[in-house]
């Protein structure tokens, strides 16, 4: 499954799955840890199926972005089942994004 990337508040809404276990990556373009983060959720898109993974660019989605407590990127929102359940503040390891999606899958 290809990660979606949202340009907006209004794509951010049918963007989370509402069955299953979905990341949402809120970063910007211009965010170093961004960018960094790219190729751990790329690898994640791959390796493992039952995951959706959506990108949200905070510059064009302030709203969805303020909706979270965003404060600083990368953060990563975890829902289940289209409810947020926990969030990862910063750049963390491949394992660290695993582990936490497996905790709600």
């Amino acid at each position: 499954m290809a990660i979606q990337t949202v340009h907006s508040d209004e794509m951010f809404q049918g963007a989370v799955a509402s069955t299953g276990v979905t990341l949402v990556d809120f970063g910007a373009a211009w965010c170093a840890p961004c960018k960094t983060l790219l190729p751990i959720l790329d690898q994640l898109d791959r390796e493992q199926p039952w995951l959706t993974i959506v990108k949200v660019d905070v510059d064009y989605a302030p709203s969805s972005a303020a909706l979270f407590g965003v404060m600083s990127m990368p953060t990563v929102v975890v829902f289940k089942d289209g409810q947020a359940v926990d969030k990862l503040v910063g750049l963390r390891s491949k394992e660290a994004y695993l582990n936490i999606a497996a905790k709600y899958a």
